[in-house]
């Protein structure tokens, strides 16, 4: 007997045993696999992409040094401007940074009462582009099944508008976005994903039960993949074969290929995740000794401001440990500065001796985006990590000297304190301005620094200058397997078409998958099996080698 005829037989044989459990499996997971490109496609989606509009302006207004002398705050997490309801901007405050937010307005230095919940509700408000009534407010601080950790951002505002829809929004003032939205169909996707597709249903205890029936079960699916290519290399058809058989044999020449791709990286995928199981590294920094910023910003303002359209303005620790003024300044008007390299500190008042390059020529130099205002625009941005962003100036907070280093130094300085390494273990340094396989939109965060380290630390760091925030850590030995979920699960080798397209691709394929391997697999063994229990073992095997060799 041929080696060729063997192959045959055997995987023959094996296809025909994996069919109950694999198209069973295939049925799940690909049903489940569709609720999330549902999700995607048809989820809520916000109306506005671009957070609210603010031009600082602190001309004459008090300083924020005495404002958080007389409230007592010595040290902060975070210090900066946000937008405010109304126009304008408010100094927001963090201490601990799971609790809410304080607010104070810059003109008289008062506290804004519930300051954190009216912000939230202005920002969904803004995003949502809805004037219904809110029926519940929550500070949420710990994901749960509605707003699982793959969100990220904590704690955020849990919003409940009136509306049969159940619309939900959750807000994360820190950060002034929206960090996800939901109604009664997304979570009602969602809980179908979470049950049938991750299995999050089973107890922690339990994980190891989970991982091992899945990965049998998934693994099947490879199984029958390996084992259907094989066939259709060994066995030849002069002749399309009649009826569910005929239709499941051409779809495999399609459809094997596929289905090997989705079940060996969900393998892998389950097996990382088993090993290293995911979890948020978002972490902000240690609190910054506002109470040394003496040098009173406020009053040089109209020099700092001149010619110039600043949009935050926020205290930060430096690379040294010093408290540190960053100016945030404002990509042009209808465009999104993409932020594409280390421009060092902007021009600044002579007076300070500071000089540099012109803010708006530098701008002007910057590629600019459109801003994205359909659904499917904003919907593409979101994924693709287009993000507003200008230069910054850096200004010491006791003196109001020029800081002569920018945001890469920052960025360096800020991952030197979450490890502990030396400089020396540093490899790469680099902005990153759109979302990746290592870096991914789930981050919600948009410019970043990308720290790479060697040995000890063997990672790459992704931290927001803006905030002193470490957003995310990714340990080199994980950055195989998110490129192999990227770009062999999620199918993102497609991106050239579009966020849209890719999805429709995908999920055409889920469902082709669906049909003619599972639902035409499965018929197609239960006759084999009715066929078996009349006529018995021994005429089954000779229709095996009748098949092979017809």
């Amino acid at each position: 007997m041929s080696v060729k005829t063997k192959t045959a037989r055997w995987s023959y044989s094996k296809h025909q045993w994996l069919g109950l459990i694999g198209g069973i499996s295939l049925l799940v997971w690909g049903l489940s696999g569709l609720t999330h490109i549902a999700m995607v496609l048809f989820g809520p989606q916000q109306a506005q992409f671009m957070p609210p509009a603010a031009s600082v302006e602190l001309e004459g207004a008090r300083p924020i040094a005495e404002t958080l002398a007389q409230q007592g705050i010595g040290e902060a997490v975070a210090v900066k401007t946000v937008p405010a309801a109304g126009g304008g901007v408010l100094w927001q405050v963090t201490g601990d940074p799971l609790t809410a937010r304080r607010y104070f307005r810059p003109d008289n230095g008062s506290e804004v009462a519930g300051g954190d919940r009216a912000q939230a509700e202005f920002l969904a408000r803004h995003y949502l582009a809805t004037d219904r009534a809110i029926t519940s407010a929550k500070l949420q601080t710990e994901f749960d099944a509605d707003y699982p950790w793959v969100n990220r951002l904590l704690p955020v505002w849990k919003l409940e508008f009136s509306g049969d829809d159940g619309l939900t929004a959750y807000v994360h003032t820190e950060t002034s976005s929206l960090a996800a939205v939901n109604n009664t169909t997304k979570n009602r996707l969602q809980s179908v994903f979470r049950a049938l597709h991750t299995w999050e249903w089973v107890p922690p205890g339990m994980d190891w039960l989970r991982v091992v029936v899945i990965a049998l079960m998934v693994g099947s699916l490879l199984a029958l993949g390996l084992t259907g290519i094989a066939m259709l290399v060994t066995v030849r058809r002069k002749k399309r074969l009649p009826g569910a058989r005929g239709w499941h044999r051409i779809a495999g020449y399609v459809l094997a290929l596929p289905l090997i791709m989705f079940s060996a990286s969900g393998i892998y995928h389950l097996i990382q995740s088993a090993m290293v199981p995911p979890q948020s590294n978002l972490a902000m920094g240690k609190p910054v000794n506002v109470a040394s910023g003496k040098w009173p910003i406020e009053a040089d303002w109209s020099l700092i401001a001149k010619e110039r359209d600043i949009a935050s303005v926020a205290l930060v620790e430096g690379a040294a440990g010093q408290p540190l003024y960053r100016i945030g300044l404002a990509p042009p008007k209808g465009s999104m500065g993409r932020g594409e390299h280390d421009h060092g500190p902007a021009k600044a008042p002579a007076e300070h001796g500071m000089e540099g390059h012109d803010h708006a020529a530098m701008m002007a130099a910057q590629a600019a985006a459109k801003v994205p205002t359909t659904d499917a625009e904003i919907r593409e941005a979101r994924f693709a990590g287009i993000k507003p962003d200008g230069p910054a100036i850096y200004l010491e907070a006791a003196t109001g000297k020029l800081v002569a280093s920018g945001d890469k130094d920052l960025a360096r300085a800020i991952a030197r304190r979450f490890t502990g390494a030396p400089d020396s273990a540093v490899t790469g340094v680099e902005l990153v301005t759109r979302f990746s396989h290592e870096y991914d939109f789930r981050n919600k965060r948009l410019p970043v620094w990308r720290v790479d380290y060697g040995a000890p630390i063997s990672a790459s760091l992704f931290v927001d200058t803006g905030a002193g925030v470490l957003v995310d850590r990714v340990a080199d030995r994980e950055k195989p397997e998110r490129l192999v979920f990227s770009f062999i699960h999620k199918w993102n080798f497609l991106f050239p078409v579009g966020r849209l397209a890719q999805n429709v691709l995908v999920g055409a394929f889920a469902i082709a998958l669906i049909g003619f391997m599972a639902v035409l697999g499965l018929r197609m063994d239960l006759v084999r099996r009715l066929r078996v229990r009349r006529d018995g073992q021994g005429r089954e095997e000779q229709s095996g080698t009748a098949f092979i060799h017809k």
